[in-house]
């Protein structure tokens, strides 16, 4: 059996940084360092036109105004700030082909975020596919391996003054990523005896492509001090990792998606010079292992009790287990590990949760944006009109009013579900007049004799038809059809249409079902499904977890 170490580098990674020792053996403790001129690096990558969360979700992340706000009291506080984004700033798809109704309030998000990237956090920008539409890229963009004179208005790779440090600063984008970029090994060599011969202390590369193609980037090149990695592959917060990865003399960094998870580098240049930098671990990184710790002893709990469980897997899971724990009573004492000499770093994956506070203007800005873009919305989808009638013997939508004339007892247990509710918590929130969000709040969506945003007076909410299919016919037929169009057994293909990670994330197939099936709709059936949680419950303990806290100036 390999040791944790080896099947997690990440534990090496932290044991090698907590053991730093001091002349005398021992770890320097937090307050150390003094001597060191500070900068703090943020970066995003692949925001995806995302000013804010799906409110959803259990544990929603990822607003503007957070990142913003973090910023902000972060340059009125400390070091010198420095803040990157390597690419795919702009949108949530290709938006280089036709453009649809839905995609202009894309359009328009886009305007806002390159304006706060340009304007607010005074931003050096990478270059991702999804930064690429009919017009022109704003704000211009650190692409070193692409041609001046197309679409995409360049920045020079540049060294910024940050307090006493010297940051250089310059982008490459896999050419797999972005249809004419050149060799990124080539251009990124260049950018660095350029920016090295202008005085950078520091090079930070914007490195638009997966992680596995950053690190043979960073083999190929020497001088590059930080990268961050811009493709997100999964990319999602789960697997972000809190510990750089380390090539060479180059430290990997991944934010996630969506400004999800921001990554905030404080960087400690020694004596006028630069690298190598050493990872000093940070006292932020004491509240993730413990979070780590925590789930680990509950797997190692679960498998300890089960008698089928595989003894070396046991095993393996209580060496996890101590090697979290000696970490952090290592860095309980201490921190902070700062060497004796030379330059160093800390890493803190900051996570953009609701408990974070706003920035009042970027607030602002995101509420007229949306009445914009409702009204907009409104009056196209009032052009387009009404979605077709479905095709002679083929069901569209009754609506709820006629499933209620045979189906009394099942319509009053529907009223008692949270589908009944989908439309009241839509105009909650003031997002009844977009796109990314009503879709999942009405029945039938765009299709024939459905609702679409304009026309949906009598089929707002999770009504029968979404999960049963379209009863035109049945009702037509008083219920005697010979052959039902209509589906008993919901199939979860059509609940994951909108119960999907991005929106529902404690979405459970059976335990959902038992939310919305008992006396008067589907009682024998939920007799099948046995005992076992509710949707609900699964909620509320998810809920509970991420806390409800919500930061100073938000309105959520």
């Amino acid at each position: 059996m390999r040791p944790a170490s080896a099947r997690f580098p990440w534990l090496l990674a932290l044991a090698s940084a907590a053991g730093c020792p001091s002349s005398n053996g021992k770890p320097k403790s937090a307050g150390a360092g003094e001597d060191a001129d500070r900068v703090v690096l943020f970066a995003t990558t692949e925001v995806k036109g995302q000013l804010e969360p799906c409110g959803c979700n259990s544990d929603p992340m990822g607003d503007i105004s957070r990142i913003v706000k973090l910023v902000g009291d972060a340059r009125a506080s400390g070091p010198s700030v420095v803040v990157v984004d390597a690419g795919s700033l702009l949108y949530p798809h290709d938006m280089t082909g036709e453009v649809s109704a839905e995609d202009q309030q894309h359009l328009l998000r886009g305007e806002l975020l390159a304006r706060v990237y340009q304007r607010d956090l005074e931003a050096s920008v990478g270059l991702g596919p999804f930064d690429l539409g009919k017009g022109p890229v704003a704000p211009p963009r650190q692409a070193a391996n692409l041609a001046a004179g197309g679409p995409v208005a360049l920045a020079e790779p540049r060294v910024l003054q940050a307090g006493k440090v010297k940051v250089g600063l310059f982008g490459v984008v896999a050419p797999s990523a972005v249809k004419g970029a050149s060799d990124p090994a080539a251009a990124a060599g260049a950018a660095v005896a350029r920016l090295r011969k202008e005085g950078a202390q520091v090079v930070v590369a914007l490195a638009h492509m997966q992680k596995k193609d950053a690190r043979d980037l960073a083999r190929k090149t020497t001088g590059i001090d930080f990268m961050i990695v811009g493709q997100n592959a999964p990319g999602e917060p789960a697997r972000v990792s809190d510990v750089a990865d380390q090539v060479g003399a180059t430290w990997l960094v991944q934010p996630a998606n969506r400004g999800q998870v921001v990554s905030k580098i404080e960087i400690a240049v020694r004596g006028g010079g630069g690298g190598p930098f050493a990872d000093a671990v940070g006292p932020a990184r004491v509240p993730l292992l413990e979070g780590k710790l925590a789930d680990a002893k509950a797997e190692l709990a679960k498998f300890e009790k089960d008698p089928a469980a595989d003894k070396n897997f046991v095993r393996e899971k209580r060496a996890e287990a101590a090697a979290l724990e000696k970490d952090l009573a290592a860095l309980r004492g201490s921190p902070l590990r700062v060497p004796d000499k030379g330059s160093w770093f800390t890493l803190e994956q900051v996570r953009i949760r609701r408990k974070l506070a706003c920035d009042s203007g970027t607030q602002a800005a995101k509420k007229a944006l949306d009445k914009t873009i409702g009204q907009a919305n409104l009056e196209e989808a009032k052009k387009k009109g009404p979605p077709a009638k479905p095709p002679n013997g083929t069901a569209g939508y009754a609506g709820m009013e006629e499933c209620s004339f045979c189906h009394k007892e099942a319509v009053e247990f529907w009223k008692k579900t949270v589908h009944q509710k989908a439309w009241e918590t839509l105009v909650e929130a003031g997002k009844e007049l977009d796109y990314d969000c009503v879709k999942c709040h009405v029945t039938g969506w765009e299709q024939p004799g459905g609702a679409n945003l304009a026309f949906n007076e009598s089929l707002r909410d999770i009504q029968c038809e979404v999960c049963h299919g379209p009863g035109s016919l049945h009702v037509a037929a008083d219920g005697k059809e010979k052959k039902s169009s209509l589906v008993r057994a919901t199939p979860e293909d059509v609940c994951i249409r909108c119960h999907n990670k991005e929106h529902s994330d404690t979405f459970d197939y059976k335990a959902y079902l038992r939310d919305v099936t008992g006396k008067g709709h589907g009682e024998k059936f939920r007799a099948t499904l046995g005992d076992g949680p509710v949707g609900h419950e699964l909620r509320a303990a998810a809920l509970e977890k991420a806390g409800r806290e919500v930061g100073a100036g938000c309105e959520k």
